[in-house]
């Protein structure tokens, strides 16, 4: 079943929102090597199992917010039904190189959300 595997939280300034959610939630933040300013994110439960992993990144628009991703076995499949049912794809799918496929999209209330389907392939 399809479930949140991952979230996104936009910043003005990552490096201080970083400081934030490690400070308040002892959440664990790496920066990848490149010249993106991102960090990923580790969650752990309450019970200390891992919990779904994240990013945190600069604001790309300024109603961006957090986003959450719900992975699913094809994106377009997915992107097909959301059509169906009265959503919008807001932005297409697109690969992330060496992880996955990704596509944002919005529901018939107008909350923004995620889908991510994994595969080391992608290109």
């Amino acid at each position: 079943m399809p479930t949140i595997v991952h979230f996104d939280i936009a910043a003005d300034d990552p490096e201080r929102a970083r400081k934030f959610y490690s400070e308040l939630f002892d959440w664990k933040m790496e920066k990848p090597p490149g010249p993106m300013e991102y960090y990923l994110v580790k969650t752990t439960g309450l019970d200390g199992a891992e919990g779904p992993g994240g990013g945190l990144g600069k604001r790309g628009a300024p109603e961006q917010g957090i986003t959450n991703f719900i992975g699913v076995p094809s994106v377009d499949e997915y992107l097909a039904r959301i059509e169906e049912l009265g959503g919008k794809i807001v932005s297409p799918k697109m690969a992330v190189p060496g992880w996955g496929y990704l596509a944002t999209c919005m529901d018939t209330e107008n909350n923004l959300f995620g889908l991510w389907e994994e595969d080391e392939n992608a290109k």
